[in-house]
């Protein structure tokens, strides 16, 4: 790693850090940017290190948080019992309760998510182009409308969890740390694994599948392998959300499949596909254009996203990072060899 590198990691990690006390007013929209780097990340492992283009990677997000406010309650209560809103029983959680439910919670979460990963992959990832995606969606949707109909989990009414032990301001500043050291992890893995062999593998598959097959690569497990790791972390980040929310819904908070199930997807397609800093660049861009229209165009807000989509997809087809690279090479180590063609000679 060079001196620049270095520094601009010093540099994002230091405002990592400072931004909630920076901007302690908007800790909680903070928290949702990061969480917003994370899926955007995990959704281009798939769709652009690989290229297997998934509508469906909100079904681990929902399952996460069901997963996750599952184990938390189970370990001290029944859980039939605890979503059963004709109860009316009162369930408290100790702050030993609470800490420890949650993060066996999210770690649960995660391994369950990369588990059925691999389930729903060997189903899917014989689907190629469109097919896989509508599958995907597919999956996403049939999950929501089981949940919203399993009255152990609270049914159509969700769950509610218990608030965080303490003080309000303490709890935003919580769970975005939570966020960002997730996000942090994230972005250090995915660094370190798009320049190995296993990197080079799934980009081989993304550009010819068929060829890779001939050359030895064993596509399905690479397949499998990738998205059962990017479920891993959508499956944390999903358990970190049922906590952040404390009640979520299954159709319209945890399987929101025309919300931030799409909202991944454009916010890789904003910054760049099979890039590293594509995705991060994307969910910046994007949150800040949705944060500002869902505040101030309420009821355009939608219209607006859609000439965002247009807009990119027109004129920065390869995503900002992708239009970065064509236009200045040099900003990211490119060296470009010019030819000195002289007229009227015969050099």
């Amino acid at each position: 790693m060079n001196a620049k590198k270095a520094l601009l990691y010093i540099i994002v990690l230091a405002a990592t850090l400072a931004a909630p006390f920076l901007f302690p007013d908007f800790r909680t929209q903070l928290a949702t940017l990061w969480l917003m780097i994370i899926v955007a990340l995990t959704w281009d492992m798939t769709g652009g290190q690989m290229g297997y283009n998934s509508l469906g990677n909100i079904f681990f997000y929902g399952t996460g948080m069901y997963v996750a406010a599952v184990i938390a309650i189970g370990i001290v209560y029944n859980v039939g019992e605890y979503t059963d809103a004709a109860g009316g029983g009162r369930f408290e959680f100790t702050d030993a309760q609470y800490f420890s439910g949650m993060m066996l919670g999210i770690i649960g979460a995660g391994l369950f998510c990369a588990l059925v990963a691999v389930v729903i992959g060997y189903l899917t990832f014989g689907l190629r182009g469109p097919y896989f995606a509508i599958g995907t969606l597919g999956v996403a949707i049939a999950a929501g409308e089981l949940v919203s109909n399993w009255d152990w989990v609270g049914g159509g009414q969700g769950i509610a969890l218990p608030v965080y032990p303490g003080d309000f301001d303490t709890g935003k500043l919580y769970f975005y740390y939570l966020f960002a050291a997730t996000g942090v992890i994230l972005f250090v893995f995915l660094r370190w694994l798009y320049a190995t062999r296993f990197g080079a593998a799934i980009n081989a598959i993304r550009d010819d599948e068929g060829k890779a097959e001939a050359m030895g690569v064993h596509t399905m497990r690479y397949k499998l392998t990738t998205w059962s790791m990017a479920a891993f972390f959508v499956g944390v980040v999903g358990g970190i959300s049922a906590f952040q929310l404390i009640h979520f819904e299954p159709l319209e908070t945890a399987y929101q499949t025309i919300n931030l199930g799409i909202f991944m997807v454009v916010c890789v397609l904003l910054g760049g596909k099979g890039t590293l800093w594509g995705p991060i660049v994307g969910a910046i861009l994007f949150h800040v254009f949705k944060e500002v229209t869902w505040n101030y165009l309420l009821g355009w807000q939608w219209v607006a996203l859609g000439a965002l989509i247009v807009v990119t997809v027109v004129y920065f087809q390869d995503g900002i990072m992708g239009w970065l690279i064509h236009r200045k090479p040099e900003w990211f180590g490119i060296r470009v060899e010019q030819k000195n063609l002289a007229v009227g000679t015969d050099e």
